[in-house]
C-alpha cells in the first residue's frame, strides 16, 4: 500500500526548493542571503557545533531527516495519522491492491521534507513474507553506518478491535512477528498505536456504562494491551489509542510526545547536548509547538544564547549577519510549510529587526492603533485594527532601513538586550504563527498569517512586558548565565496561555489568512488611525 497519492509522495532527492550559500570564509561565517535556505553544507555535526555561525540548517543536512517506519494494515488508518502528525496534505491511496507497499522506498512530502516514511503494509493472515520483508528491512538498516539512514523510530499500527462486532486485534501473521520476530525491534524507538479509538467511544456512550471513563480503560487493557503483551512476553510495551475524529486530538498529541522522549533516550549525542536525531524529530512533527519551543533552546544554547554577552563569535561581524543565522536556526526548527521563503525574506527579518530595536528606540514605536472598521473613519468599538487590516504593518519591511543592524557588534552599546528581544520576540511570534495555521499546516504559508501572528505579538501587552524584563534584569550575576537563563525562561512562556493574545486570535477572520499580498511597500513608520 503506497501510504499517500501519488501527487503528495515523490522520491526522496529532489528539492522544493534549491539553496545556495556563500561558502564560509576565513572566520566560519555563512551569510544568510534573501529567500534562500540551506540543504546541504558541511559533511560533520562537529563542524556544526564548532563554528556557531554556521546556519543550524546544516544540522539537518548532517542528519538527513526523520525516518520512521510504519506497519499496519490497509484501512488501520495510517495515512490520517501520517497527514495529521507531520502537517501534510490529506490523501488518499489510489489504486490501492493488497501488498502494493514496497517497504524500501523512501516517502516524502512536498509539504514538509523533514521526515521520510517507510509504509509496511502490515501482516495480512498468515503473510509470512511480508514478516520476512519487514524483519530483513529493519535489521538492515540498524546496520547502516550512519544515524541519518538509520530508523529513528517504529509505529506498529492497530485498528482498535469491537469484539462485539467480530473484531479481532492480532491477525495470524501480527500474532506470529510478536512472537517470534520482536527481537529485531529492539534499540529501535517503538510505539502500538491503536487506531480508530473513536469507534470504541461512540460503542461506549451507547452502551452508557455507570462510569465511562473506567470503561473504557479496562476495555482497552482487556482487548488491546493484554493480546499484546501475550504475544510479547513483556509488559514493557510504549502504546498509544488515536483517532482522527475532532475532539479526539490528545491522542495524537500524546504519540508525537512519547515518540520524541522515546527517541531522544535512544539517539543521545553527548552530555548537554542535543541529540540531532532529537532535534530533526521536534523539526518534523507539526503536532505540539512546545516541542519547536524546545527544539529552539536546544540548539540556541549550545551554538550562541551563551555568547550573547560576550560576543565571542559574534566579534567584528555586523549585526546583519548574527541575526541572519540566530534567525536561520530559529525558523528552521519550527518547519513551516513555506516554499517562497517568507521567514526567511529580508522583508520579514526588517520587521523582526524593528521590533527587536524598539526595546531602547532604536527603533521608534508607532503609535497603538485605535479600534477602527476599516470600511469606516468613524472610530467604534470592535476588533483592533491590525485584525481587520492583517497585511498593516507597524514598521517598514525590509533590512535595508534598519539602522542599528548595520553596526559591527561590540559597537553597540547593551547589544546583548536587542539579541535577547529579535530571539524571543521570533520564538514568541512563530508560536502565535503555529497554532494560527495548526488546522491546515499542510498549507502554504502566507503572508497574511505572517502578518497577523507579527501584528498580534507587537499590539500585545505581553511583548511590552517581556521587554521590560529583558531591559530591567542583571545580567552581571557571577558565576551563572543571566542571559541565557532569562531567555530561556522567556521563550517557555507562551503567547497562547495569554487570555488577550488567545482571544484575539479568535477574532481573526480565517480569509485574512489565506491573503498573500505583496508585503507593503511602505508605512511611514505607523498606522492610520481615526
Amino acid at each position: 500500500m503506497c501510504l499517500m497519492s501519488r501527487p503528495i509522495l515523490r522520491r526522496k532527492g529532489s528539492k522544493p526548493c534549491a539553496a545556495s550559500w556563500t561558502s564560509p570564509s576565513a572566520s566560519h561565517l555563512v551569510v544568510l542571503q534573501p529567500m534562500q535556505r540551506p540543504l546541504e553544507l558541511i559533511p560533520h555535526l562537529r563542524t556544526l557545533m564548532a563554528y556557531p555561525l554556521l546556519p543550524m540548517n546544516s544540522l539537518a543536512s548532517v542528519l538527513g531527516v526523520f525516518r520512521i517506519l510504519v506497519i499496519g494494515q490497509s484501512g488501520v488508518g495510517k495515512s490520517t495519522l501520517i497527514n495529521k502528525a507531520f502537517g501534510i496534505e490529506q490523501a488518499s491511496a489510489e489504486n490501492f491492491e493488497p501488498g502494493k507497499a514496497d517497504i524500501e522506498k523512501e516517502l516524502v512530502s512536498p509539504q514538509n521534507d523533514r521526515f521520510v516514511l517507510h509504509d509496511s503494509k502490515g501482516f495480512e493472515p498468515a503473510d509470512g513474507v511480508n514478516c520476512d520483508d519487514v524483519k530483513l528491512f529493519i535489521e538492515k538498516r540498524k546496520k547502516e553506518a550512519h544515524v541519518k539512514d538509520q530508523l529513528h523510530a517504529v509505529w506498529l499500527c492497530f485498528r482498535t478491535p469491537i469484539v462485539g462486532h467480530g473484531d479481532r486485534l492480532l491477525e495470524e501473521g501480527a500474532e506470529t512477528f510478536l512472537k517470534k520476530d520482536k527481537s529485531v525491534l529492539q534499540n529501535i524507538p517503538t510505539i502500538i498505536v491503536f487506531t480508530k479509538y473513536d469507534r470504541l467511544r461512540t460503542l461506549m456512550l451507547m452502551e452508557k456504562p455507570a462510569d465511562f471513563d473506567t470503561a473504557i480503560t479496562e476495555y482497552m487493557q482487556q482487548h488491546c494491551i493484554n493480546p499484546i503483551t501475550e504475544a510479547t512476553g513483556s509488559t514493557d510495551i510504549s502504546y498509544v489509542a488515536v483517532s482522527s475524529s475532532p475532539g479526539l486530538e490528545q491522542g495524537r498529541k500524546d504519540l508525537i510526545k512519547l515518540t520524541h522522549q522515546k527517541v531522544a533516550e535512544r539517539f543521545k549525542f553527548q552530555a548537554d547536548t542535543p541529540s540531532p536525531v532529537s532535534v530533526v524529530t521536534q523539526m518534523a512533527q507539526r503536532t505540539l509547538p512546545h516541542l519547536k519551543i524546545q527544539g529552539s533552546v536546544d540548539v540556541g544554547r549550545q551554538r550562541y544564547w551563551k555568547m550573547l554577552t560576550s560576543g565571542a563569535n559574534f566579534r567584528d561581524h555586523t549585526i546583519t549577519e548574527c541575526l541572519a543565522v540566530i534567525h536561520t536556526d530559529i525558523v528552521c526548527v519550527w518547519n513551516f510549510n513555506d516554499p517562497l521563503q517568507y521567514l526567511y525574506s529580508d522583508e520579514f527579518r526588517g520587521l523582526m529587526a524593528n521590533l527587536a530595536g524598539t526595546i531602547d528606540a532604536s527603533t521608534p514605536a508607532s503609535p497603538r492603533p485605535t479600534r477602527a472598521d476599516t470600511t469606516s473613519t468613524i472610530c467604534k468599538t470592535g476588533p483592533p485594527l491590525m485584525f481587520l487590516a492583517p497585511l498593516t504593518l507597524p514598521f517598514e519591511v525590509g533590512l535595508g532601513i534598519v539602522q542599528w543592524v548595520r553596526q559591527v557588534y561590540q559597537q553597540l552599546p547593551n547589544v546583548h538586550h536587542k539579541f535577547m528581544a529579535y530571539i524571543v520576540d521570533l520564538v514568541h511570534i512563530l508560536d502565535i504563527l503555529f497554532a494560527l495555521t495548526a488546522n491546515n499546516s499542510e498549507k502554504e504559508l502566507t503572508r497574511g498569517a505572517i502578518s497577523s501572528a507579527f501584528n498580534t505579538y507587537y499590539e500585545s501587552e505581553m511583548r511590552r512586558s517581556t521587554h521590560e524584563q529583558i531591559k530591567s534584569s542583571d545580567y552581571k550575576i557571577p558565576n551563572r548565565d543571566a542571559v541565557l537563563e532569562k531567555i530561556i525562561y522567556l521563550v517557555g512562556t507562551s503567547p497562547i496561555d495569554d487570555n488577550d493574545i488567545s482571544g484575539a486570535l479568535r477574532n481573526i477572520p480565517s480569509d485574512y489568512l489565506a491573503q498573500d499580498k505583496e508585503w507593503p511597500a511602505k508605512s511611514n513608520g505607523q498606522r492610520k488611525a481615526c
